[in-house]
């Protein structure tokens, strides 16, 4: 795991290269499990 500092509130999940996850995409931070439930699914909320 890594962690890419950022700014302007932007926080997104890759996976393998994968966006699984993507605050600035679906314009809201996730929710309490949501990003380990969305890895463990191979999900892809916040992608538009």
């Amino acid at each position: 795991m890594r962690l890419i500092q950022s700014s302007g509130g932007v926080f997104e999940v890759d996976v393998d290269g994968r966006r699984v996850y993507s605050k600035k995409s679906s314009k809201r931070h996730a929710e309490s499990g949501e990003v380990v439930r969305l890895i463990r699914e191979g999900g892809a909320a916040g992608k538009q």
